[in-house]
């Protein structure tokens, strides 16, 4: 099973979740604060990190962007509160996903499986192995090797940014939805959360865009959702 490293403050929500997941065959270290957490990153080479929002040294926003610095590996937020601007700030930093606290075992263990799963390939829509890469303007798409780059620089995209990318280009011109790319990406399969979507497409942009307000990748089509351009 996966490696989570699990960075909260509240000793009962750490021993539990702790407890809830290495019952589940996780292997799991916890850390108490942003910093411990921060430091564990190299010995323990997490698969996953479970991440709260209110820490006692540093906020979960601000080691997001720390960890998002340097590597890709996916995040999910931990928030004892549904808050819109928690969850949006929490996404712009450079989350996955998130998980309102408290939460039964079912659904830590179904949006953990959902988040490392969004790496990987696409069931049906990516080429052979064998395959060239994909070439569209300036981006090159290596959907067997999980490769992306622009001018010939590879990007360092989050696992939902990634997953988001293959799946618009893998057909472009088509129009998706946000809760269709909320099922397929993200796995959601309710309405509530078109902002994991619009939050990766804004990071995504900054990414693969010339200019983010004059998208020539992520089209916004104005009350149908997304698609892939260059058309």
């Amino acid at each position: 099973m996966s490696r989570v490293l699990l960075i909260e403050d509240d000793r009962a929500v750490r021993e539990g979740v702790t407890l809830t997941l290495r019952r589940r065959g996780h292997q799991v270290e916890a850390a108490a604060t942003g910093e411990a957490g921060l430091a564990a990153l190299g010995a323990f080479r997490p698969d996953l990190v479970l991440l709260d929002l209110m820490l006692p040294d540093t906020s979960g926003f601000e080691v997001c962007r720390r960890i998002r610095a340097t590597q890709q590996i996916p995040i999910i937020m931990l928030t004892a509160r549904g808050d819109d601007i928690d969850v949006v700030l929490g996404l712009e930093a450079g989350a996955d996903d998130y998980i309102v606290k408290p939460a039964r075992g079912e659904v830590l263990e179904a949006r953990i499986r959902a988040v490392l799963r969004r790496a990987a390939p696409l069931d049906g829509a990516e080429p052979a192995p064998a395959q060239a890469a994909e070439t569209h303007g300036d981006l090159t798409i290596d959907r067997a090797g999980l490769l992306v780059s622009k001018n010939g620089q590879d990007l360092a995209l989050a696992p939902s940014e990634m997953k988001l990318l293959l799946y618009l280009s893998a057909t472009p011109g088509r129009v998706f939805s946000r809760q269709q790319l909320l099922e397929h990406v993200w796995e959601h399969s309710y309405h509530g959360d078109a902002r994991l979507v619009d939050a990766c497409v804004m990071r995504l942009r900054t990414k693969v865009e010339d200019s983010t307000r004059s998208p020539k990748y992520i089209q916004t089509v104005r009350g149908f959702g997304y698609r892939f351009g260059p058309l």
